[in-house]
């Protein structure tokens, strides 16, 4: 036997005479088998994670300085218009449930279960669509243009829906939306974890994501002012107007973007060299290899069998899904705050301050999660509370109890989500294709929750709702489960890292400078 090989404590692996002096290593596969693998030349490995040379002559303190500038140039450029597209995106979604209270079912002779029907439609179409839309976006590395070409698409099928007559019409247009849409969610979180070191991720997939809780409060007192004062103008309804005027919205906003958001580090032409340098350097000194080189890196096929190979993916996904299905109260909040028997009008602007709510502890949360490192508590937590308020929710008809139960639904569900969506990407953070797979496909598994869910709010199950609340305590209760059950993984994987063990997806054993610094994933 050679010498043994140590790096900073962490046994890495033996030199044999036989192997040409490259270090023998063990490696770990998804399903834990052990197994030894010849590792890079240690000193080629150095040289590939070095960073480059006027980085490595800042002082600690310029580093951290001409960083920061980076960065708040980073998220002044990307993240308020990313969030107003969203705004947009979940609006031009969701609007149907306030179009409910606002005359469409009558103007379209809606019966029996036909508008649960056209909820439901648009998240089939939201399914097929997620997993090509996220691997063709890493492909062309060009977000920039994508994004928005899709945002203008879906804003002219959300406007089109006010020239609907009929059931088959309005079907059709619910599945197109949905089939458009699908590029935009998965798309994005995608796009920030291309931009954002790990412990950055959490805060700015919170930010992205009150967009979703920013638009379920404004869309009741937007629904409200045009039901109010907009009914019957010029001979249209006002749910017409209702998706007229945001459809509108949508594509303007898609039109702006186009000048204002950046596509990949390495090809963003409004960063001076250094700045891509640097921006690309923090992303491979976190993950400890280049993330997104150029459009022959990124393949289809291995992107897929990577994602679908990893046992962390399913876990994640039952996570996802169990978050998901718990919330999807959220696509007919209006009809179950409806329950509490006020007027249409009153009834929207009771849909807000929920909402108001979820984004001010959805904010504390993912700081807190990313300040402290921790993700297991900052998820299963909230989801507590979501338990809480279902149980209350299916157990009374008192209004103020009912209401404080609405209160605590909606926080209580994406308080959490923002961080086990972050969670994705800290878990799966490489090679690029595999995280955009697995982005996109735990997106639309976890959505499918949606296809049947509408059937669970039909009046005749009101005003508690039993079936589905019941249903949503369960989904919230598995969501805890999974999150607990990944959590084992990782830490498992991590004593794994300790002792120089490969790990598939991380910085492993190999002695290069970013090894060094000892990867972790986050639990």
């Amino acid at each position: 036997m050679g010498e043994i090989i140590e790096d900073k404590g962490h046994i890495v692996g033996d030199l044999d005479s036989a192997s040409d002096e490259k270090p023998r290593l063990q490696q770990i596969d998804n399903d834990g088998a052990i197994s030894p693998i010849i590792a890079t030349d240690p000193v080629e490995s150095k040289k590939a994670f070095q960073a480059p040379e006027f980085i490595r002559n800042w002082t600690p303190e310029q580093r951290l300085e001409i960083e920061l500038r980076l960065r708040r140039k980073i998220d002044i450029r990307l993240m308020p218009m990313i969030v107003l597209m969203y705004i947009m995106n979940y609006l031009d979604r969701n609007n149907i449930a306030a179009a409910k209270l606002a005359g469409i079912i009558e103007d379209l002779h809606l019966v029996g279960d036909q508008f649960q029907t056209s909820v439901s439609i648009l998240f089939v179409g939201y399914l097929l669509m997620q997993v090509p839309s996220n691997l063709l976006l890493n492909k062309i590395g060009k977000p920039a243009i994508y994004l928005p070409i899709c945002m203008i698409v879906w804003g002219i099928i959300s406007a089109v829906t006010a020239a609907c007559y009929n059931y088959g019409g309005l079907i059709a247009c619910r599945f197109m939306l949905g089939f458009v849409e699908a590029a935009y969610f998965p798309g994005c979180l995608y796009y920030l974890s291309c931009w954002y070191t790990r412990k950055e991720l959490g805060f700015r997939t919170a930010i992205f994501y009150s967009g979703a809780l920013i638009s379920g409060a404004f869309s009741g007192l937007i629904a409200a002012g045009i039901k109010y004062g907009m009914d019957g103008s010029l001979g249209l309804r006002a749910w017409r107007w209702l998706f007229i005027i945001e459809g509108a919205i949508t594509i303007v906003i898609a039109i702006i973007s186009f000048w204002i958001l950046p596509n990949f580090p390495r090809t963003t032409s409004w960063l001076t060299e250094e700045e891509r340098a640097l921006a690309v350097w923090r992303l491979e000194e976190d993950i400890g290899a280049e993330d997104w080189l150029d459009s022959k890196h990124q393949s289809f096929k291995e992107g897929l069998k990577l994602a679908f190979s990893d046992i962390k993916t399913y876990v994640l996904m039952v996570l996802l899904f169990g978050i998901v299905a718990s919330g999807t109260v959220t696509n007919f909040f209006p009809t179950v705050v409806k329950t509490l028997k006020y007027n249409d009008v009153n009834t929207l602007l009771l849909t807000t301050p929920p909402y108001v709510l979820a984004v001010i502890t959805t904010f504390l949360n993912s700081w807190h999660a990313d300040r402290t490192g921790e993700r297991f508590y900052h998820i299963t937590a909230p989801l507590c509370f979501a338990t809480f308020a279902y149980i209350l929710a299916a157990a009374t008809t008192k209004t103020g109890p009912r209401y404080l139960a609405m209160m605590l639904m909606v926080p209580g569900v994406y308080t959490g989500y923002v961080v086990a969506l972050a969670w994705i990407s800290n878990s799966l953070p490489r090679p690029p294709a595999k995280r955009a797979a697995a982005l996109a496909f735990i997106n639309a598994i976890s959505n499918t929750s949606s296809i049947y869910a509408s059937y669970m709010y039909s009046p005749s199950m009101g005003p508690r709702y039993v079936i589905a609340m019941s249903v949503n305590c369960a989904m919230s209760v598995m969501a805890m489960l999974a999150a607990l059950t990944l959590r084992l993984i990782l830490v498992r994987l991590n004593k794994k890292l300790e002792q120089g063990i490969f790990v598939e997806g991380a910085i492993n054993a190999v002695p290069t400078e970013a090894g060094q610094k000892g990867f972790r994933f986050r639990i």
